[in-house]
């Protein structure tokens, strides 16, 4: 490759995961060895690199795609000899033995220093604390710029579960909110829905009957992540909306009963929906964790809950555990209670936040909400494009 001329200018960076605003500190020092190169910034923060991650991480033109960003080099071959350095405006570059030159932002290697957290605007989830209270954001702060947007999604992704007021009493608004987010997830139930009572229903939530907790489509390899539910109209006696923090239930269920944990997450039991167009079957334990034993999915739907095919030695310990959550599940102080408002939209993740109803009275008034949903990647990009922003 021949070399790129040397500009005074701040390099240009790639896209993706190294978009990040480079702020920091000078380079003041940089001092290549063997296979490593040891560099000091002028807040005297010192690191070292090795030369493959350098050469791997070159963001010239020949190396990124100059439009796309997107990595054209494959570091098959170790660098045989240690680049020449050079500080141009306290900023890194390096001269290869092949010739090929790289540049480098201090401020995007003083983010990457080997070891160091990774910088992500997007928030911890936080498990509900007892008398825990959802934020609301201003559907028009939510419309009319990025902070009100922010808002709103720190909030979902921190908390599980953020209400929307004062919205309009529009047809297909949930799809236009959910549109400024990414686009929508299709289930069989369609891109976008409508929860009211309607004749013969293949779904108990189109009926008028009180809905236990619970997760949607757990029958589903991949479940919805986050649901949208817009309110339009809602006149009728109860119908009242509830939702547990499933994660926090989990937890209380590790603490109290540690073999009922295990059992929910180490048991695979099916789900399964059922209609004339659709049979859709899936195998999960109701419990996922990830490597470190933290809990990262909750799958509880009693309804379509399939039939239980365990071996006759684990049936009853497996339904003893199931009882035990459930019973967890259902204790009122890490319960939400309230009546959507026309106009006021709750989002929600279905992985984790279990969700239900009272029964209504239809004859007593109209209950209309309008849903969708959305993949929790796209919330997450979302706010990392708009903590761009600012």
């Amino acid at each position: 490759m021949s070399p790129t001329p040397i500009a005074a200018t701040r390099p240009t960076l790639p896209m993706g995961e190294l978009t990040d605003h480079a702020r920091g500190p000078s380079l003041v020092e940089a001092s290549p060895g063997d296979d490593r190169l040891a560099l000091r910034w002028d807040d005297d923060a010192r690191a070292r690199f090795p030369l493959t991650w350098l050469r791997d991480h070159c963001a010239c033109a020949e190396c990124r795609h100059p439009l796309t960003r997107e990595r054209l080099y494959m570091g098959l071959e170790v660098p045989e000899s240690a680049p020449a350095t050079g500080l141009e405006d306290g900023n890194l570059t390096l001269h290869w033995a092949d010739g090929h030159v790289s540049r480098y932002d201090a401020g995007w290697l003083y983010q990457r220093r080997p070891g160091e957290v990774r910088h992500d605007p997007v928030p911890t989830r936080q498990p509900w604390a007892v008398g825990f209270r959802p934020v609301h954001v201003a559907h028009g702060d939510f419309a009319a710029g990025a902070d009100g947007e922010r808002a709103w999604l720190r909030a979902l992704l921190r908390d599980g579960l953020v209400l929307l007021d004062d919205g309009p009493l529009a047809d297909e608004e949930v799809s236009r909110l959910a549109a400024r987010i990414g686009p929508l997830r299709a289930t069989n139930f369609g891109a976008r829905f409508d929860v009211r009572s309607k004749p013969n229903p293949n779904n108990a939530a189109y009926t008028a009957i009180g809905l236990a907790l619970h997760s949607d489509l757990p029958n589903w390899r991949q479940p919805p992540d986050i649901q949208l539910l817009y309110c339009l109209e809602n006149d009728a006696e109860g119908g009242e909306s509830t939702f547990v923090d499933g994660f926090a239930a989990a937890e209380t269920l590790r603490r109290q009963a540690p073999e009922a944990f295990r059992l929910l997450a180490e048991t695979s039991i099916d789900f399964r929906f059922q209609d004339e167009d659709h049979d859709i079957v899936w195998c999960a334990p109701l419990l996922s964790l990830d490597a470190a034993g933290r809990v990262t999915e909750v799958r509880l739907n009693n309804w379509i809950r399939d039939t239980l095919r365990l071996p006759l030695e684990e049936i009853d310990a497996w339904y003893d555990a199931y009882r035990v959550f459930w019973r967890l599940v259902q204790d009122p102080q890490h319960r939400l209670e309230f009546a959507l408002a026309p106009g006021q939209m709750v989002a929600f993740d279905n992985r984790r936040v279990l969700h239900g109803r009272r029964a209504f009275d239809p004859n007593t008034g109209r209950r209309h909400l309008q849903g969708t949903y959305l993949d929790l990647d796209m919330c997450e990009s979302r706010l990392r494009v708009l903590a761009r922003q600012r």
